[in-house]
């Protein structure tokens, strides 16, 4: 950390701990100010959002200004990264996919041809008004399903390709995305409901499963530092084995991929490999807790540093699109997705989670969830399925569709 003078403003230089310093103070705040603005709490924005664009827009300020700059070393940013997207995937059980039935593969299959219209609204967007096609995929599926963590992660993929601007835009578009969520979700729930005079259905299938059993929240009675030791050493190796396989996939295919992509996909064979074998005591809490950690340092992270001065003359095709998006993921639910999921109770629930996962984030879908179902009556497909595919079954789709959109248009 230290201080210099370039051209006569001063500039303050942050070594990586001083910046992960700082992105947790920021995390915290952010935090903080998310339980006291009720805006904020309303729309799920995330903590991580709130302080590190708060300290974009001051440092944009500050720059504006010529009072002073601030760099900052973002280089365990990407090991935070991959290691989030490391637990979504061990995550993913392919034994609870069971207890989702056919309308599971509905909604996955919905949430994926969702993702491959995202993508082509963004590249249409962007040829319409000008601007670089893969500006149009960053306002596409890796803002709007993917959210903030993967506008971050394929924003820096776009980004080493020559694009500037690509991770503040792929963060402006999903806070965006994620508000609009948050406002058309529940509304065109209720509005599907109230048409069809649609009632909770009881019995539904005899689904048995608990709210600990899909998101692994429970606590554990063997939680301890050795159990945390366990997790990061399976975290580890996952990272590792799937950077040589991802590294190994690029030099032989040419395709560019993420770094953290095939960390993942090693984390979701190892985990149901494990279910089977038991070779690894996986503790669901303790992986909840790495996960989060990581993903508000390397969310903040990639907030705090982004340059908001890159947004000018990108802001306006930026809006263009992504009202766009909205307009096309409300038809979508309305007119397509409520009457394959089975034009029921359930299919209009489901409706309300697939816009605000569609939008930006899983949280925002189960907000979304809970908000219609206080009201209305409570639908256990849509809390057992909404999660599964909004927290980690979409992005088997998504990313492989994604990745490709940036290869054709590299």
């Amino acid at each position: 950390m230290g201080f210099e003078i370039v051209d006569g403003i001063k500039t303050i230089n942050l070594d990586m701990v001083a910046t992960v310093a700082l992105a947790s103070l920021l995390l915290l705040f952010g935090n903080f100010l998310k339980k006291k603005v009720k805006v904020l709490e309303k729309f799920c924005i995330p903590g991580p959002v709130v302080g590190g664009l708060l300290f974009a827009i001051i440092v944009f300020i500050l720059k504006s200004s010529n009072i002073v700059t601030v760099s900052m070393d973002t280089t365990l940013q990407s090991p935070f990264m991959i290691a989030f997207f490391t637990t979504v995937g061990l995550g993913a059980s392919f034994a609870l996919l069971k207890k989702g039935g056919k309308l599971l593969i509905v909604y996955w299959l919905l949430c994926g041809l969702l993702s491959i219209a995202q993508n082509l609204i963004g590249v249409i967007g962007a040829k319409l008004t000008g601007i670089n096609p893969l500006i149009g995929v960053m306002c596409g599926a890796v803002s709007m399903e993917g959210g903030h963590g993967a506008a971050a992660s394929f924003g820096a993929t776009v980004e080493s390709l020559g694009v500037n601007g690509a991770v503040t835009i792929g963060m402006a578009a999903a806070t965006f995305g994620v508000m609009c969520g948050g406002l058309i979700g529940g509304p065109i729930s209720r509005y599907l409901i109230d048409k069809y005079k649609l009632k909770p259905i009881e019995n539904e299938d005899n689904i048995n499963v608990s709210v600990e059993e899909v998101a692994g929240i429970k606590i554990s009675d063997s939680f301890s530092s050795n159990t945390m030791i366990v997790q990061i050493a399976v975290i580890a190796s996952c990272m590792t084995i799937g950077s040589l396989v991802g590294t190994w996939f690029s030099n032989v295919t040419g395709v560019v991929l993420p770094g953290y992509v095939g960390a993942m996909f090693i984390a979701v064979i190892f985990r149901n490999i494990n279910d089977k074998f038991k070779m690894v005591n996986l503790d669901l809490y303790s992986i909840d807790i790495i996960s989060n950690i990581c993903l508000g340092i390397f969310l903040t992270m990639a907030l705090m540093t982004i340059k908001l001065w890159e947004l000018a003359g990108l802001a306006g095709p930026m809006i263009i699109i992504v009202t766009a998006q909205v307009i096309f993921i409300a038809l979508y639910g309305l007119f397509i997705a409520f009457r394959l999921l089975g034009k029921d109770f359930d299919a209009a629930i489901m409706v309300s989670g697939m816009l605000g996962h569609g939008l930006g984030a899983t949280p925002n879908a189960l907000a979304n969830i809970n908000s219609v179902t206080s009201r209305y009556g409570n639908s256990t497909k849509a809390l057992l399925i909404v999660p599964l595919v909004g927290a980690f079954l979409i992005d088997l789709v998504a990313i492989p569709t994604i990745v490709t959109f940036i290869n054709l248009f590299s």
